[in-house]
């Protein structure tokens, strides 16, 4: 096994997790800036109507499925065992395995887009419920559907794909993939949908598009790095039983978050219309900070993570989840509370025109508040989860997420009646804040000597310089509004900016003034191999 100078040195493998997750970060944002135009243009043309909420109900089964088989078991079930061929066998063993799994998982997922396809009608009743069984909307939704699902053969592909980068530590070309989902269903919103009878179709077909050009976008690197994609079956192969008793578990588990999004959309259906809208643009707001920092962090924590378990350096391994975890809620505690203060005019300056009406800002503005409020825990779970499967233990968090889920589905159901769609988006967020503190209690459980009390002293320190800048926020925001110097979508992108730079400096201030610095490397003695 290789050593170096470098593996010696704790910071400089914080340093080298760090650029990673910057490299995911920056195509991160350039996806979710794309995302947000996506978003953007679908509000215009579309609104918060019915036909739009046939539409997010459509896109919300094969994302659901993505992250059930593909980001959220797949890659993470593939990633541990890979690593362990890279590091234990030989590159041509583990190049192998990537060529069988890509051979069985293309047949399933073959089976399975066209499962799929048949099955929309009874698909979108369980989604849907409250659409019924016939009319319009339901039709529309069924058709949507059976446009879409094959969308799930791509994205599982691509997730694959990533796996097999990421574990070679290439960040670039998978993070970059979800921007030409966006193209793709901008083209067709803006040229297709025009041209045809059922606008929204076009919106269906661009998500296809869009697949495709993810999977192009990898096939350059894979063959750079030497990775062949010629069919192997050969599924008796030892470490395919390995990654499928990972994955089973983790099929559920790490899709917890996705799993709740389900039975909103489902309790959704039945409230008034654009209920589903409101939630889901309210959601796209959220997973910005969620996608650039806590995912990219996650996916790139993920094979380091894996690395350090299979060589057995745990106390290496406790201090990278410490310093990593602490960084993810610097940034997400100061961002739930930005989100909270200053969602309204972000609201109206990326969605408020054409068909997305004042109302439809008001209503997706009570739903962020609540989304928001678990922000912190959304990314702690990204964390926290990819520590359990670099383990190897799929498990723990599948029996946690099971627990939560009912949780989440029974303050629903509560919450549904008095406070309506916002309420679901509550629920969420309380179920999802129980889920994180108890993986957290049970990886401490076997964990002996990780030690976590540094990060909730930190922690509060977060929460209490991000609640002096929010007061500040508010202030400043409601004398910004009695200005008159602009109007319109100029007033608005200006006041945002400056809050969201004043917001910065004041938060950084405060924490340095409370002595809680992200940045510090866990304390420990240097760790030696």
């Amino acid at each position: 096994m290789k050593n170096n100078n470098t593996s010696h040195n704790p910071a400089s493998w914080y340093q080298r997790i760090t650029r990673s997750a910057g490299i995911v970060s920056f195509f991160t944002v350039l996806s979710r800036i794309f995302g947000l135009i996506r978003d953007m243009v679908i509000a215009k043309y579309f609104g918060a109507t019915g036909v739009a909420d046939a539409f997010f109900v459509a896109f919300r089964i094969p994302n659901l499925l993505r992250r059930l088989f593909a980001e959220g078991s797949l890659t993470i079930a593939f990633i541990p065992v890979f690593t362990e061929y890279l590091k234990k066998h030989s590159k041509e063993e583990a190049f192998l395995l990537a060529r069988v799994i890509f051979t069985l998982v293309s047949v399933i997922l073959v089976v399975l887009s066209i499962l799929g396809i048949l099955l929309s009608p009874w698909i979108v009743r369980i989604q849907a419920y409250g659409f019924g069984a016939s009319g319009f909307k339901y039709e529309l939704c069924v058709l949507l559907t059976r446009i879409t699902f094959p969308y799930i053969f791509f994205i599982s592909l691509v997730a694959l794909f990533m796996g097999i980068l990421n574990s070679l530590r290439h960040f670039s070309a998978p993070s970059a993939a979800p921007i030409f989902l966006n193209l793709g269903i901008i083209g067709s919103t803006i040229w297709l949908s025009p041209r045809l009878s059922q606008p929204i179709v076009g919106v269906a077909i661009g998500v296809i598009i869009g697949g495709v050009l993810q999977v192009l976008l990898q096939l350059p690197w894979l063959y750079r790095f030497g990775i062949s994609l010629m069919p192997k079956w050969m599924p008796q192969h030892p470490a395919v039983k390995r990654i499928g008793r990972l994955m089973l578990p983790a099929i559920f588990g790490s899709a917890i978050y996705q799993f709740n999004q389900f039975i909103n959309t489902l309790l959704a259906s039945f409230l008034e219309d654009g209920s589903i809208s409101w939630l889901y643009y309210a959601d796209r707001l959220v997973q910005f900070p969620l996608g650039v920092f806590a995912i990219a962090v996650g996916t790139a924590l993920l094979p380091s993570l894996s690395s350090q378990a299979i060589e057995n350096q745990m106390e290496r391994f406790t201090q990278t989840l410490n310093y990593f975890l602490k960084m993810v809620l610097f940034i997400s505690i100061s961002s739930l509370t930005g989100l909270i203060v200053i969602g309204k005019p972000i609201i109206q300056l990326f969605f408020e025109r054409g068909a997305f009406t004042p109302h439809s800002t008001d209503m997706t503005y009570l739903a962020l508040i609540y989304y928001s409020l678990g922000l912190w825990a959304f990314s702690g779970l990204r964390i926290m989860i990819n520590a359990f499967y670099s383990l190897q233990d799929t498990l723990t968090p599948v029996k946690i997420s099971a627990l939560t889920f009912a949780i989440n589905l029974a303050l629903g159901l509560i919450l549904m009646g008095p406070m309506k769609h916002s309420g679901l988006a509550l629920a969420l967020s309380i179920s999802s804040s129980i889920q994180l503190l108890i993986l957290m209690a049970m990886l401490k459980k076997r964990l002996k000597a990780w030690s976590i009390g540094w990060i909730f002293g930190d922690a509060l320190k977060y929460v209490l310089a991000s609640a002096l800048m929010g007061f500040i926020l508010h202030i400043l925001y409601k004398k910004m509004l009695l200005l008159e110097i602009f109007s319109g979508t100029l007033r608005t992108t200006g006041m945002i900016f400056l809050l969201i730079i004043t917001g910065v400096v004041i938060y950084f201030l405060f924490t340095t003034l409370l002595g809680a610095n992200p940045f510090k490397f866990p304390p420990g003695k240097k760790i030696d191999r």
